[in-house]
């Protein structure tokens, strides 16, 4: 009777072969007289190797996963800073100050006139700029120092914005404060308010040049540059509010990681996806939006048609009068359509009420998906909700200012007010997608967080009840969309 073969488990079988593998390499390395050499080599290559993976890890690791949040703090304050110089910039513009310093002196600059020798200095520079001929040619010295601090004030103020940004930048990156994303979205913020600065005078430049606009026409300044300059504060704003939302909301779903997991799970769903899309969507609108609304003041496009929904005898003007040739600089006509589009104040302004108007077509049509959605009733967080409130009150107002700012001619309140209600609003587009859009990074953190916990209890043999609660809950926050 041939006896029984006993069975080979895996743990046997993986014994075997590590035993074969060891005795080989044994005999190999005593059976040649380098066979000891070739062993410490190989042993001096894997230290070797072992000792620059770890000088990599250090080097990566200069800068911590998540930036302070001391950070987020002074990234919020930096945003209602340029908030605010947006709104005082307009206020310059309104007032016609924007043009009452001929020169720009960075440095000199910041010094106001002390003496009447200065005050005269300056007050002959300016008379000899288009706007005091043809505007202001009785203007007096007290009148010319009201414009004259209207202005100063707006470039100290941008300078403040820049100082108060930069040297803490640098503090920050050198005392290891923020993560390195982080650092080098703050290099290009910074570079932002310096490239800010200079689109200031280049616009400014444009109103101190008889060339630069049409014979007998009133001196101002590029509508091009006008929105070149206004566009580029809108995106360091908006760069701020972003990246202070983010640090915040990333140590608030650190945390808790286990409770993220389910946060994040649902702001992932497919059910949220055209949502999420929407908002984006908002977002590009309303900036697009503002940023006519810059073609319209550099033109003074809001002065005519002062009356709502109608333009004259209809809903838009007559065609021969939106496409007009005068605008036409090529003998092929071949620039008309834009060149009115952009200089035409008709026009301008007749793109600016359609864009307003879809703007607020679809904030609420985005809110009506929001209550008439079942699933979308069931899964959008409670914060998506309220943020989606927020924005519907900031459009409608943001409405009422435009309209009654274009009725009643311009006034300097309700203007001021409406080009401040275009920040307030893209900024509640920016807080709500801050609430439904998942954060790439911050979503990589959790994963890792709840990696190492979950490993954690098996290196160390134990069972931790607080990490089992955690993959349990982590579990349950991927099984099904029943939340």
């Amino acid at each position: 009777m041939v006896p029984k073969a006993r069975p080979t488990t895996l743990y046997l079988k993986a014994f075997k072969s590590s035993t074969r593998r060891t005795i080989a390499s044994s005999s190999d390395a005593f059976s040649s007289p380098s066979g000891a050499s070739s062993t410490l080599a190989s042993l001096s290559k894997s230290i070797s190797q072992k000792t620059e993976r770890t000088t990599r890890v250090v080097r990566t690791a200069f800068f911590p996963e998540t930036s302070d949040k001391v950070v987020a703090y002074w990234l919020l304050g930096s945003a209602a800073s340029v908030f605010g110089i947006v709104v005082f910039g307009g206020l310059t513009r309104l007032t016609e100050s924007g043009l009452s310093i001929t020169e720009w002196k960075p440095i000199t600059g910041s010094v106001p006139p002390t003496s009447a020798a200065d005050w005269d200095s300056e007050f002959t520079k300016y008379q000899s700029s288009p706007e005091y001929k043809i505007l202001n040619p009785n203007m007096t010295l007290d009148e010319f120092k009201s414009i004259y601090y209207m202005e100063w004030t707006h470039r100290i103020w941008g300078r403040f914005v820049g100082i108060s940004f930069l040297l803490p930048s640098i503090y920050f990156i050198a005392r290891r404060k923020v993560s390195a994303p982080m650092a080098g979205k703050l290099i290009g913020i910074a570079g932002l308010i310096g490239f800010q600065g200079f689109l200031g005078w280049w616009m400014v430049q444009s109103g101190l040049k008889d060339d630069l606009f049409a014979p007998r026409s009133q001196p101002r300044v590029s509508q091009y540059r006008l929105t070149a300059h206004l566009g580029a504060a809108f995106i360091c704003y908006t760069t701020m509010l972003w990246n202070g939302l983010s640090i915040l909301r990333s140590h608030r779903l650190l945390a808790d990681p286990a409770a993220a997991v389910k946060t994040l799970f649902i702001l992932r769903s497919p059910e949220l996806k055209i949502f999420r899309l929407s908002v984006a969507g908002l977002a590009v609108l309303v900036f697009c939006t503002a940023m006519s609304g810059g073609l319209v003041a550099g033109l003074d496009a809001g002065l005519i048609y002062n009356e709502f929904p109608m333009m004259g005898l209809g809903l838009t003007p007559p065609k021969s009068e939106l496409f007009s040739d005068f605008y036409s600089h090529t003998a092929d006509k071949s620039d008309l359509w834009w060149r009115n589009m952009l200089e035409n104040p008709s026009l301008v302004q007749l793109d600016h009420r359609i864009l307003a108007t879809t703007t607020f077509t679809s904030i609420m049509a985005l809110w009506a998906y929001t209550k008439l959605s079942p699933t979308l009733r069931k899964m959008l967080p409670a914060a998506g909700k309220k943020g989606m409130h927020g924005v519907v009150g900031f459009v409608c107002l943001q409405v009422a200012l435009g309209i009654s700012t274009l009725i009643y001619l311009v006034p300097l309140p309700l203007a001021s007010a409406h080009q401040a209600g275009s920040l307030a609003l893209l900024t509640s587009v920016i807080i709500l997608g801050g609430r439904v859009w998942a954060p790439g990074r911050a979503s990589k953190l959790v994963a890792q967080r709840l990696a190492s916990a979950g490993t954690a209890p098996l290196r160390s043999g134990s069972r931790s009840p607080g990490m089992a609660n955690m993959r349990k809950d982590a579990a349950n926050g991927f099984q099904g969309r029943m939340i």
